[in-house]
């Protein structure tokens, strides 16, 4: 998580790079098409950057095995905007990122509100 959260808050390409396989998918969420392989998620992950000191995260695990870790947290942007997080990370032997699930949701919209 630590590495994870120096590439959000970096955005530099071989600290977000190290964090995934070279074949790794990158769920933005949990239907859509993955962004695929590690130059893949990079560049997704670039193209959608957060600026610089324009959130805080907190998180808490619900399940770490050496195989899969399941994240819970909590993103507020300094605009205002604030998300409920849901990952499903899925690690290599070597303890990459073989798979990245993430579901948000904005607090401000919660469901069956119109």
């Amino acid at each position: 998580m630590q590495g994870y959260l120096e590439a959000w808050a970096s955005s530099d390409a071989d600290q977000i790079g190290a964090l995934f396989t070279e074949d790794a998918e990158y769920f933005t969420d949990p239907f859509g098409e993955p962004w695929r392989g590690r130059a893949g998620i990079v560049a997704g992950w670039l193209e959608h950057a957060d600026a610089p000191d324009s959130f805080t995260f907190e998180w808490s695990p619900l399940a770490i095995t050496p195989e899969m870790s399941i994240i819970e947290g909590i993103t507020r942007y300094t605009a205002g905007t604030v998300y409920s997080n849901l990952w499903v990370i899925r690690f290599a032997p070597n303890g990459q990122a073989r798979e990245f699930i993430e579901w948000w949701m904005d607090q401000g919209k919660p469901s069956g509100s119109s």
